[in-house]
């Protein structure tokens, strides 16, 4: 089980991580260098609808949907690019949803001009 308390630790914990709510007040959204890798609707996830979205490679994310029911196309994201992680209904080990997130976060630095990817490595 991971708490929304645990969830925002984890991505504030990665390099220049900031966490805000561009959308409305209830979509908390994490950036990279102003380019979102994860985002949580926080009062479903009070509500009990503990999910949320990372960034993946196209394909990846294709084939986790096909790999874990608790992976399915971004909700309001792209589907392409997009993938919604149903947290704690426990398909998803802890350890699982963490590397998702790396993986998001990483994909958004990859994308970065190389001078910030080499002041984030």
């Amino acid at each position: 089980m991971i708490s929304l308390e645990q969830l925002t630790d984890y991505c504030m914990n990665f390099p220049e991580s900031t966490q805000d709510f561009p959308f409305d007040q209830e979509t908390m959204v994490f950036k990279v260098c102003g380019k979102m890798f994860a985002l949580v609707n926080v009062a479903w996830w009070m509500n009990g609808d503990e999910r949320m979205n990372v960034k993946c490679e196209p394909e990846y994310a294709l084939e986790l949907r096909d790999q874990y029911e608790s992976i399915k196309p971004g909700y309001h994201m792209s589907k392409k690019h997009w993938n919604t992680i149903n947290v704690n209904d426990g398909e998803l080990s802890r350890k699982q949803i963490f590397i998702f997130i790396k993986e998001s976060y990483d994909l958004v630095i990859s994308k970065l001009p190389k001078k910030d990817q080499e002041r984030l490595a």
